[in-house]
């Protein structure tokens, strides 16, 4: 296949990974309208607690945006504006075990306050 192809898959990629975080840390909100979003919602929280504090796990995404980035050629960040902005948001380098249980934190408390303002909700219009 065309680096390009590549290249495209590998942005897209990244795109998907963003979503998904976004997902993870705000789909609280969302989750309320289907119960299957809650299910998905809940077990996407759960990997990414996983994934996010223990040692040597890697994301299938990251397995899947390596392959098509070194397809692509891409050995490090490149001039493009999704490899150049998104992947520094995605993979943060240096970041301690504090940092890491602190974001961890934040996620939970986001989700919990989301699902506590849908389950007044929905005890409000039954």
């Amino acid at each position: 296949m065309d680096k390009g192809i590549y290249l495209l898959l590998t942005q897209v990629t990244v795109i998907i990974h963003f979503a998904f975080i976004l997902f993870v840390v705000a789909g609280g909100f969302f989750a309320h309208k289907n119960r299957w979003i809650k299910v998905i919602h809940m077990v996407s929280v759960a990997w990414a607690i996983f994934a996010e504090l223990s040692y040597g796990v890697v994301c299938p995404l990251t397995a899947i945006e390596n392959y098509f980035g070194y397809h692509a050629g891409l050995s490090t960040y490149q001039e493009d504006f999704i490899t150049r902005h998104l992947i520094p948001i995605i993979y943060q380098e240096n970041l301690s075990p504090f940092i890491q249980y602190i974001l961890v934190g934040i996620v939970i408390g986001i989700n919990l306050i989301a699902y506590k303002i849908r389950w007044k909700q929905s005890k409000f219009n039954s």
